[in-house]
């Protein structure tokens, strides 16, 4: 079978200054002073490997939980074991919850077989702090650490010959890049950087951010890799049409987009 990249959209939710997640329609809008957030893993499948660039919330969210990403794997003909490489674009809860649950009322991995591929000098802030957000998030940090396959990146890394990973900020302090490149196919997955669709066109410095102007900066720098080098732009927050591809740019409007269908096998 062909290499291809496929979104695992797990919902679209309304998260307030609380950070809970609490699901919506994809065509509501948020609650007053929150933000309107979807969440979207994205697999890629190669003849070698299956590749997740994030894996979702986990049951962190309202309605949540890994029984999602196994019904989207499993329109690909996948299952979570099937899954061999996760790599994180960085550490917010909302992109790493996937990795593990708790069905049987204990902790589990979701991905047994993964290896999992995260910022090395990211995961040990996390690690170093008290507390991940509150006690069970802590928990699921800590059962992490002790029982995953963590794999550690440096600031810039390649640990398989089709995928780059390299350290950009902005977001939070060691937010990566996820770039994959077989010689055939370009995906980038940039995170919050690059978040949805509507941020590659708008020029903004969110107060959210750890470093806001150095995510503005990042964003316009990789939008013009991203245009130039031909990669489809893999938008994890995006409502609609998360993957898609840069065609044109007009100082006066910006990049032109087009949409890029997720591939179903048939």
């Amino acid at each position: 079978m062909k290499t291809y990249a496929a979104t695992l959209y797990e919902g679209t939710f309304s998260v307030g200054l609380d950070k809970k997640f609490v699901r919506i329609d994809r065509n509501d809008p948020p609650a007053k002073g929150a933000l309107k957030l979807s969440l979207n893993p994205f697999l890629i499948h190669t003849s070698e490997r299956n590749y997740l660039f994030d894996c979702g919330i986990g049951e962190f969210g309202e309605d949540t939980g890994p029984e999602t990403i196994r019904e989207n794997l499993n329109e690909h003909g996948l299952s979570e074991f099937d899954i061999t490489d996760i790599f994180l674009s960085h550490l917010h809860y909302d992109h790493i919850g996937g990795l593990a649950h708790r069905e049987s009322g204990y902790w589990e991995l979701t991905f047994p077989d993964a290896n999992i591929w995260v910022s090395k000098k990211g995961w040990e802030k996390v690690i170093a702090k008290e507390e991940y957000y509150d006690a069970e998030k802590t928990e699921f940090i800590s059962f992490l650490d002790a029982k995953a396959d963590l794999n550690f990146l440096d600031e810039e890394d390649q640990p398989y010959p089709d995928i780059t990973v390299k350290k950009i900020g902005g977001h939070t302090e060691f937010h990566q890049v996820l770039l994959f490149d077989d010689g055939k196919q370009k995906y980038m997955q940039a995170g919050d950087v690059i978040g949805t669709k509507g941020a590659i066109n708008r020029k903004y410095a969110a107060k959210y951010d750890f470093e806001p102007k150095v995510s503005q900066q990042r964003r316009e720098e990789l939008a013009k890799k991203a245009f130039e080098e031909g990669f489809v732009i893999m938008s994890y927050h995006e409502d609609r049409n998360p993957l898609f591809k840069l065609t044109g740019y007009e100082d006066k409007t910006g990049y032109s987009t087009e949409n890029i269908d997720s591939y179903v096998p048939a």
